[in-house]
């Protein structure tokens, strides 16, 4: 028995979390000084406050610190219980090292101890469909090296396809250059994005509109369906449920067998996509470069 964990940044219904007794350790935002912690929530929880995201003066996120992952760890390792931490990309969080000090910390206290931890080098449903992943091959048996070498085997195929109104939140919050900004600055233009091989943000392309943007996700779907057709993908949104109801019935069009979860953005992530953020997330054979 091993104890599979991963953080809020997976963006999964936390009710799919708990069914599968996945352990999930929670990111932390914060709006104009004021700190919040980040919950998992179901459908159009959030809402409410991407709109305040989008028009706070100042927001801001915090990455989860040591001792909240030798909190988070520790009941499991005096329990004797293996560790599996599926985490959000080292390249957009230093959150993965504070869990790797975590870990040392309680080796040093527990010398017998067993706590893996893989760098997912994804977010939200890049993330989150490999937490999945894992769960899946822990309930058939897999003993925890071996989801720990599929994850990091598989991680750099699990692509991630974004469109955001603008760049300038991701800019601001250090996720991607300045100079990246002018392709979002043009009058209709939407920027394409998606996560490399390192686990960072960066500029895949550019739409004409809106919604050939949408199009270009749907079709992004589509292809990862077609290379792995016994996959479930994911498509989540930071508040534009219209826009992700357009991208999922084209989705679903074409092709009907599809297992498609559709998710709201998590409210960390949201402070650096901005409102109407849109992504899908799925396997395919070729390697992020």
């Amino acid at each position: 028995m091993y104890q599979l964990c991963t953080d809020s940044g997976c963006d999964l219904p936390q009710s799919m979390l708990d069914d599968q007794h996945i352990a999930t350790i929670p990111f932390h935002y914060s709006v104009n000084g004021e700190l919040f912690t980040d919950r998992l929530d179901e459908t159009h929880a959030n809402d409410g406050v991407y709109a305040q995201l989008h028009e706070a003066a100042q927001v801001a996120t915090t990455q989860i610190n040591v001792g909240e992952y030798h909190a988070f760890f520790a009941p499991f390792v005096a329990a004797g219980v293996p560790v599996l931490y599926l985490g959000f990309s080292g390249g957009l969080s230093g959150s993965l090292d504070s869990a790797r000090q975590a870990r040392a910390l309680l080796l040093e206290e527990h010398p017998g101890a067993t706590i893996t931890i893989v760098d997912t080098l994804g977010a939200s449903g890049g993330e989150g469909l490999l937490v999945l992943r894992a769960a899946a091959m822990q309930a058939a048996g897999e003993p925890i090296e071996a989801v720990a070498a599929w994850v990091t085997e598989h991680r750099r195929f699990m692509h991630h396809w974004v469109t955001v109104d603008d760049l300038d939140h991701l800019v601001r919050g250090g996720r991607l250059p300045k100079a990246a900004a002018v392709i979002g600055g043009a009058l209709g233009i939407k920027p394409l994005l998606t996560v490399d091989a390192t686990g960072r943000v960066k500029v895949a392309g550019k739409a004409r509109s809106r919604k050939t943007a949408l199009a270009k996700l749907a079709a992004a779907a589509v292809a990862a369906y077609d290379a792995q057709p016994s996959q479930t993908l994911m498509l989540a949104t930071a508040g534009d449920w219209a826009a992700a109801e357009t991208v999922a019935l084209a989705i679903r069009d074409a092709r009907p067998a599809i297992q498609l979860l559709v998710r709201p953005v998590s409210l960390t992530i949201a402070c650096h996509t901005g409102y109407g953020c849109l992504a899908v997330f799925g396997l395919t054979e070729t390697p992020r470069a």
